[in-house]
């Protein structure tokens, strides 16, 4: 799977698991990560007790109500609201279960709220005001190493402020062999300002966020904010977790987290008949065998002007059923202007993949509207031209590169 941090231009790669805020910081709590209490709630008639028990478990006076989605920039949209009293929380957990919580995250539509997470107040009074900061763990596969990314502007679009003031982003890169160093959690706290027993509660807290990321297998760790109480307590306050999908053999009680309701319904159908199927934004269709391969694809489809649809390796097998169900899949999108199949024929035979592709074509009849553009390379190359070029249907068959990228200009113009 492809997805862009644009704020560092990384790439996480490989199927993932987005998990809810209430779920990451299970996990982070599972590892003594110092976390932000809450309970999670899908009824609003069970609001009051769960913040009598909050109460009753953290002393509590104030609570936070937050929408629980797969999406960043919940309070931009009104889906985090603090309440001072159990009316006030009531009312707004009224307001934000059930809502379409639109953020610059989420579709255009919005996603409905679901679950809510009522959480403790932590920004209470004291001898010196809280600190809020930005932290994030994940791999820099540029380097090959795990990286922790940080700075003192938490709570703050992490986008706008590498954008603004680039140097107020610290980054601290690890040696998977080597690990997290004692230098480097000193490091991270002098970086951060901080003194004394926040100083000395900071590289606890790094450490065991680290161990959590490593041991979950985790793509992306992100908490903003993660923040210094009054008292110099460290707490993770928000929580986005990303677990890598092909680890949850190691991990069987994670399975159990994945909300399906808040996934990509192609990508989930994708994944129950065995396909590796991402959604992009473009207007090509890619039907490719190997991850591989299908990068290279895409970068051919961005040099030939158009923008790549999807991700979708079909695997070592293309036979007519499965060729089938992967052009219902693409076909879905109405951006799809074409479809281009590139196979190398290794494991599969080309001739095999080419009347695969005919079979389907003819199984589908009227719902294919877009050209089909077919390369196939490899054992039985020439037969597979032959048959592609004398099915009578509307596929065009390409040897080389450059021929597949002429025929994506022809239907873009």
């Amino acid at each position: 799977m492809i997805k862009r941090l644009n704020r560092l231009d990384l790439v996480i790669l490989g199927p993932i698991m987005n998990l809810h805020e209430y779920q990451a910081k299970t996990i982070l709590s599972n590892f003594d990560v110092p976390i932000q209490r809450g309970m999670v709630t899908d009824k609003i008639n069970e609001v009051e007790d769960v913040a009598k028990s909050l109460n009753h478990e953290t002393g509590t006076e104030w609570f936070v109500v937050k929408a629980q989605i797969h999406a960043g920039g919940r309070g931009k949209g009104g889906g985090v609201k603090v309440a001072k009293s159990i009316d006030e929380l009531k009312n707004f957990s009224s307001d934000i279960l059930g809502m379409m919580l639109k953020t610059p995250q989420t579709p255009k539509e919005g996603k409905l709220v679901q679950k809510i997470l009522i959480a403790e107040d932590v920004y209470y009074p004291g001898e010196s005001d809280p600190e809020e900061y930005y932290f994030s763990v994940l791999l820099n596969r540029n380097t090959s190493k795990y990286m922790i990314m940080y700075s003192r502007q938490g709570g703050m679009d992490i986008e706008k402020v590498a954008e603004e003031t680039p140097d107020l982003i610290f980054y601290e890169e690890i040696d998977p062999l080597l690990g997290l160093m004692p230098n480097q959690l000193r490091t991270i706290a002098f970086n951060l300002g901080l003194t004394g027993q926040a100083f000395k509660n900071m590289l606890s807290f790094v450490s065991k966020l680290y161990n959590a990321f490593i041991k979950s297998d985790a793509s992306l760790l992100e908490i903003n904010p993660v923040l210094k109480t009054s008292d110099n307590k460290i707490l993770a306050v928000d929580a986005k977790m990303v677990l890598d999908d092909n680890s949850l053999v190691r991990h069987k009680n994670y399975e159990a987290l994945r909300d399906l309701s808040e996934e990509n319904p192609v990508e989930t159908e994708a994944k129950e008949v065995g396909l590796n199927y991402v959604d992009l934004d473009g207007n090509i269709g890619c039907m490719v065998n190997g991850a591989g391969l299908a990068m290279a694809t895409m970068d051919l489809i961005k040099q030939s002007g158009g923008e790549p649809a999807n991700f979708l390796d079909v695997g070592g097998t293309a036979d007519a059923k499965r060729v089938e169900v992967a052009f219902n899949l693409i076909l879905r999108d109405p951006k799809v202007k074409a479809v281009l199949v590139n196979i190398f024929g290794g494991i599969v035979r080309c001739d095999r993949v080419a009347n695969g592709i005919v079979d389907a074509y003819k199984n589908m009849g009227d719902k294919i509207k877009v050209p089909i553009i077919v390369r196939l390379q490899g054992t039985n190359a020439e037969q597979a031209k032959v048959i592609i070029d004398n099915a009578g249907l509307k596929i065009y068959s390409a040897v080389e590169f450059s021929e597949v990228a002429q025929k994506i200009k022809e239907v873009l113009a």
